[in-house]
C-alpha cells in the first residue's frame, strides 16, 4: 500500500497530500494481448463487441479485464485504459 508523503504546497497555496510508492516496486507488465484488449476498450466499443473482435467469450474478456485491473491496482477498466494511455502503451 502506498504511503502518504509530506504535504506539498500548490501554486495557489493549498496543501496537497501526495502518494509515494515504494522505490523497489516495479511497474506491472502487460502482455501484448492485454494491451490489445485495453486498446479495444479505449476505442469505445462495448465489452461484447471487443470480445468478438478479439475472438474471446464475453466472460473471458471480463475476467481478463479484472485481472489487468488487479495487477495495475485500479478499480475499473477505464482507469486501466487511462493508466496505459498515460504511459503511451496504447
Amino acid at each position: 500500500m502506498p504511503a502518504l508523503s509530506s504535504p506539498q504546497m500548490r501554486e495557489d497555496g493549498v496543501e496537497q497530500a501526495t502518494l509515494a510508492r515504494s522505490r523497489g516496486a516495479e511497474e506491472p507488465g502487460l502482455s501484448e494481448e492485454d494491451l490489445r484488449l485495453l486498446a479495444e476498450i479505449a476505442s469505445g466499443v462495448t465489452a461484447d463487441v471487443a470480445a468478438r473482435k478479439l475472438e474471446l467469450s464475453a466472460r473471458t474478456l471480463r475476467r481478463r479485464l479484472r485481472s489487468i485491473c488487479d495487477r495495475l491496482e485500479v478499480n475499473t477498466p477505464i482507469e486501466a485504459v487511462v493508466w496505459a494511455a498515460r504511459r503511451q502503451l496504447i
